[in-house]
């Protein structure tokens, strides 16, 4: 199983960017309550195709915890039944997390979906966890690290439970985006701490300092970018989705900030790949971070000029969290090289 661990984290590190980007996809399309309860969608394990499921039907076999729409609010079951051939209120109770009730089976089944890729993460990490207890003798740290990463997948799923219940309040979508970044740091640091052998690399405190730096401000421009997500979606509330003309309309002093701060992103990630190249430091992946820096740009730069092309708004979400966790693994690489006898 030792001989997998590194194989199976790398599988869990692709499961949860899978996660990331069909939380995008949801963000993008609206689909945030396309299944308003949790974890569960309309209390079933597989979510309804029609409305015709979440409508009242006499002579019909319901399970405890099932789902109908009546009234323009939810009723859940309160035990197993079946209907006669009159409603009654007796056999229902009302939803009361919120008062969201409307089902589109598109919304429904993106979201699902996204809610699959993150069960399939959590089994990962499980498994990452089961095999991390190879290490337990002489890398006690990877052990407990490996079980913290399945707690955290729990702690995700939970904010993801909340999310709904808050019918999608900003401020804990942004926390819940930030947690995932959490995760992906942790699985990448499992990564590194299991590599065997590899290309011989110098350490360098200043390069070690930059490179700090420069993910904790890919990260912040990740939170600004969720804030700035938050005014694009009440724009839409206003003048509609057809007129994305108006969708940056007056933004907030926030879009400006984030806007400016890349800029000195480029600039940053510039000197980096600068110092790398004149001092031979070997550090490949600045090639990585260089072209993730341009892509993000060309796609914010489309967004803002060309009046948010499709898909232009989960694409340049999900570039911006292969920039961090490529950056966060460059500051792995440099600790790492911090070991050998060469430094700078």
């Amino acid at each position: 199983m030792r001989n997998h661990f590194r194989k199976i984290a790398k599988i869990s590190l692709i499961l949860v960017y899978l996660v990331i980007a069909a939380g995008a996809i949801v963000r993008m399309t609206g689909s945030g309550m396309g299944c308003p309860d949790w974890p569960k969608c309309f209390g079933y394990y597989i979510p309804p195709t029609e409305a015709s499921q979440l409508t009242w039907q006499g002579n019909h076999h319901y399970k405890k915890g099932q789902v109908i729409i009546m009234d323009e609010s939810l009723r859940v079951a309160k035990q197993d039944f079946t209907t006669s051939n009159a409603y009654t209120a007796a056999h229902w109770e009302s939803y009361t997390k919120h008062a969201y009730a409307l089902f589109n089976p598109w919304h429904t089944w993106i979201e699902f979906i996204n809610r699959l890729f993150g069960a399939l993460a959590g089994l990962a990490t499980l498994v990452l966890a089961i095999a991390s207890f190879r290490y337990w003798k002489e890398k006690k740290s990877i052990t407990i690290l490996s079980v913290l990463v399945v707690f955290a997948m729990g702690f995700q799923a939970w904010l993801g439970a909340t999310v709904v219940y808050s019918v999608l309040e900003p401020a804990k979508i942004t926390i819940h985006m930030v947690m995932a970044l959490v995760i992906v740091a942790m699985l990448l640091y499992l990564i590194e701490r299991t590599k065997e052998g590899g290309q011989h690399l110098l350490f360098d405190k200043h390069l070690y300092r930059l490179l700090f730096l420069a993910a904790l401000l890919s990260l912040l421009q990740i939170i600004m970018g969720t804030q700035v997500r938050q005014f694009v979606d009440h724009q839409i509330d206003l003048v509609g989705e057809s007129a994305k003309h108006l969708w940056l309309q007056n933004p907030t002093i926030t879009f400006y900030v984030h806007r400016s701060f890349s800029i000195l992103v480029v600039i940053l990630n510039a000197l980096i790949a600068y110092r790398i190249s004149r001092e031979s430091l070997g550090y490949q992946k600045i090639r990585w971070v260089m072209s993730l820096i341009l892509l993000e740009i060309i796609s914010g730069m489309a967004m803002y000029y060309f009046d948010f092309p499709f898909s232009s708004q989960p694409i340049h979400l999900i570039l911006a969290t292969f920039l961090f966790g490529t950056q966060f693994y460059l500051v792995l690489e440099v600790l790492n090289a911090k070991r050998s006898p060469k430094t700078l």
